[in-house]
C-alpha cells in the first residue's frame, strides 16, 4: 500500500485530492493541518518525511488569494509560497521519495502571452504586475522539480490549472476569487432584495474556470501516468502540464452565469474603474489531452454544486 501526503488537505485542492483518493484501497492517505505540521519550517518538514515513510506526495498546499490580496501582501505571498515548496520538494527528496506532484498556476505565463497559452510561453514575457510575486515563486517550484529530476533522477511533475472554483473555496468578500466572491455577493444581494450588484472592471476580459474535482482527477492521472508516456509528451527543461477546459468566457458571461445559478433578478452593473487583470487567459490543454484526459462539467454544472456547497456550509464562513 502507498503511503500518500496530500500537502494542503485542508484547501479547496488537497480537500478534492482527498476525495479523489480516499476510496483507493491501494493508498493510505497522509495528511497534516497546519496546527500539527508547519510547513514555513524547514526542520519541521524534514523531521516529518525522515519519520513517516512517504511514497509519494501531492504539493498543493500555497498561500493563495485574487486580486486584493495578492496586491496587499505581496512578501507574504512570494516568502510563504518559496518556503512551502522548497521545504517539502527538499525534505522529500532527502527522504528518498521519488514521486512528486506539484501544483501551479496559470499566473506563470505572461500578462501578454499568446492565446490560448501553451506550456512553451513559460519565461517568455513580463508577467502580470497584480500577482508577479506568487507567479513567480509557482515557476520556482516548477524549476525546483525540474533540477531535483535532472540532478537526482527523481520523477517530480508540476501540473498549472487554470482558475479553480468549487467545494471548500475562500468565499472571504474582499480576499477571495472571482467565482467565490461572485456567488457571495449575488447570494446576499439577493437575501436583501439589492436593486443592482456591482462588478469589478469592465467584464471584457476572458476568463477559463475549471471544477476543482476535475482538476484533482486530473492531478492524479497525470501522477499515476507511466514514466516513458509523461516523458514522450514534456521536456525535461519544460515539464509542466496545463490543466484546464480549453474554452473561456467574458467576465461578463461568467457574472450572468452565476446570477442566473444563484436566482439574483436585479441589475448588473460594471465598475471600470477597478483593474481588469490580465486581458485574456485560456490554457492551451493539447499536451494534456494528448495524454488521454480531458474535462466534462461545464461551468453552469459547476456552478450550481458549488452554490449548494456554499448554501449548506455559509454558517462557517467568516468576515
Amino acid at each position: 500500500m502507498k503511503r500518500v501526503f496530500i500537502a494542503g488537505h485542508n484547501g479547496m485542492v488537497g480537500s478534492a485530492l482527498v476525495r479523489q483518493l480516499s476510496a483507493r484501497p491501494d493508498i493510505e492517505l497522509i495528511t497534516r493541518s497546519r496546527q500539527q505540521l508547519n510547513l514555513l519550517s524547514q526542520a519541521d518538514v524534514q523531521a516529518f518525511f525522515q519519520a513517516e515513510q512517504i511514497d509519494e506526495v501531492y504539493l498543493a498546499a500555497a498561500r493563495v488569494g485574487g486580486i486584493v490580496a495578492n496586491n496587499s501582501y505581496p512578501a507574504e505571498f512570494i516568502y510563504e509560497n518559496l518556503m512551502i515548496e522548497s521545504n517539502i520538494i527538499h525534505s522529500a527528496h532527502m527522504a528518498g521519495v521519488q514521486k512528486l506532484l506539484f501544483l501551479g498556476s496559470s499566473c506563470i505565463y505572461p500578462k501578454h502571452a499568446e492565446q490560448p497559452m501553451t506550456e512553451q510561453a513559460l519565461l517568455t514575457g513580463v508577467l502580470e504586475p497584480t500577482n508577479e510575486p506568487y507567479a513567480i515563486a509557482k515557476i520556482a517550484g516548477i524549476k525546483l522539480c525540474e533540477s531535483y529530476n535532472r540532478q537526482y533522477g527523481r520523477d517530480y511533475r508540476s501540473v498549472m490549472p487554470t482558475n479553480l472554483y468549487g467545494m471548500n473555496d475562500n468565499f472571504h468578500p474582499q480576499n477571495s476569487h472571482v467565482i467565490p466572491a461572485l456567488l457571495r455577493r449575488f447570494h446576499e444581494a439577493k437575501l436583501a432584495g439589492s436593486a443592482e450588484v456591482v462588478a469589478w472592471g469592465t467584464g471584457k476580459p476572458m476568463r477559463e474556470f475549471l471544477y476543482v474535482d476535475e482538476m484533482a482527477a486530473a492531478s492524479v492521472y497525470v501522477m499515476e501516468l507511466d514514466s516513458a508516456i509523461y516523458q514522450q509528451h514534456t521536456e525535461p527543461m519544460l515539464s509542466h502540464i496545463n490543466v484546464g477546459t480549453g474554452i473561456d468566457c467574458t467576465i461578463r458571461e461568467l457574472v450572468e452565469t452565476v446570477a442566473k445559478v444563484v436566482g439574483y433578478q436585479g441589475a448588473i452593473v460594471f465598475d471600470s474603474s477597478k483593474p481588469d487583470g490580465t486581458p485574456r487567459k485560456l490554457m492551451d490543454v493539447s499536451r494534456l489531452k494528448a495524454l488521454g484526459w480531458q474535462a466534462s462539467v461545464s461551468l453552469e454544472q459547476g456552478l450550481a454544486t458549488t452554490y449548494q456547497w456554499f448554501l449548506a456550509n455559509q454558517h462557517n464562513f467568516r468576515g
